[in-house]
Formats: C-alpha cells, structure tokens, sequence
C-alpha cells in the first residue's frame, strides 16, 4: 500500500495562524466635554491648592494631574489665578449656603447651635475647601477672601439679633457688631477645630452655644468698662 506522504507530512506540520490572529484593538478613550473637563481641572486644582497652597501649586502640575497640556488650562480659566478664583468663589457660596440653609428654628439658641454645626459641618465634609478659604488670598482680584465670608455670614446673623435685640430693649443697630464677633468666634474656633478634631463635632458645637447663649443671656444693655481705660 502507497502511503501519500504530502499529505501525511501537511497533516502533522503545525499550523500558522498568525494571519488569522488579530492584534487586540487598543481600548478608545473617552473624549470629555468641555464641561466635563473644566470639573476636573477644578477638582484637581481644589485639591493642590489645599495641599501646597496657590503659591506651590503650578500650571504644569495641574495639566499633568489632569492628562491635558498647559493651554487647556489657559483655554479654560486663563491660568493658574483664574482656577484658583473660581475654587474659592465655589466654596465660599457652598459655606455660605450651608450656614443660610441651617437657620431654620424659630428659637434663638437653637439658631446659635444649628449655625455652628453648619460651620463644623462644611470643615468636615470639605476640609480642603476650608483649608483654601482661611488661607490669606494671594490674589487680590480673587473673588472673596474668608474675612468677607465671615462678613457675608455674619450680615445673615445680624438680621436674627436685630430681632432678638429689639424684643428685650436693647439698641437694634448694635446687632452687626455682635453679629461679627459671634460669627467670628465659631470661625476662628472651626479653624482650631480643623487640625485637633477634639472634641467631638457635637461637643465643639455645645461649647461654643453656650458661651454665646449664655454671654448674651447676660448681657448689659449698656456695658461699662472696669479698668483705668475708658477710651
């Protein structure tokens, strides 16, 4: 018996399929929006100029946390200040709607306890946007700096005081004074509060309650000084 060996030999001879394998196709990337990608760049710019702060934060930084080129961020905000404008502008509407929005309780010391939970509140959930506001602003055509924060909040303040001043006897117009120094004192405190965390949010919040409630449950229509000074 004759045994074809062409075709014996062709049926053990390995097979080449590299013409039948095809490369595996490179996943496409998602190109963004325009809106999509201005977000990121002002999350990652929140995020830098929280950590090392407007001066030790760089365009190139930002572009390359991001994947773009630097004229992205130019074609964006025009640079690193125009960012760094828009970010603290975000957080300052966020902190002051969240400290407007809490003012819900008709009573006073409720209101005193649920504007400071508001402040303790915004430094928990967005540290970096804190870390940001109590900064010095390095630029003066930044939109707002955190004094006028404090400003802004302690106006919303004052109105209440105006209030609670006139039903009691005492001079309306003295509200904004008090309304700064109470505002300020939750602010500074939050400051504080920002790096030692202790006590408790809930404790902080009691404490400074009850130093404002209790200082103005007090108060004296007409304060005098004890010491030798007098002007």
């Amino acid at each position: 018996m004759v045994t074809d060996s062409s075709s014996s030999s062709a049926s053990e001879r390995p097979r080449d399929d590299t013409r039948a394998e095809k490369p595996p196709r490179r996943a496409r990337r998602t190109r963004m929006t325009g809106a999509e990608r201005r977000q990121q760049l002002l999350e990652i710019g929140r995020t830098l100029f929280a950590a090392k702060g407007f001066e030790g934060t760089s365009v190139e930084e930002i572009a390359a946390k991001a994947g773009v080129s630097k004229p992205v961020v130019y074609e964006h905000f025009g640079g690193k200040e125009g960012l760094y404008a828009v970010v603290v502008d975000r957080e300052m509407r966020r902190l002051l709607d969240m400290v407007t929005g809490s003012l819900t309780a008709g009573h006073p010391r409720e209101l005193c306890e649920q504007a400071a939970f508001a402040l303790l509140d915004y430094i928990e959930e967005y540290t970096d946007g804190f870390r940001i506001l109590v900064r010095d602003s390095p630029i003066p055509q930044s939109t707002g700096t955190f004094a006028s924060l404090i400003s802004d909040i302690a106006t919303q303040v004052e109105d209440i005081l105006g209030r609670e001043f006139k039903s009691r006897g005492f001079d309306p117009k003295l509200a904004p004074l008090y309304a700064q120094a109470l505002v300020g004192m939750v602010a500074l405190t939050g400051q504080w509060w920002l790096d030692v965390r202790r006590p408790r949010k809930a404790e902080v919040a009691a404490h400074l309650v009850n130093l404002a409630w209790h200082g103005l449950d007090g108060l004296e229509q007409k304060p005098k000084l004890i010491g030798h000074r007098k002007s």
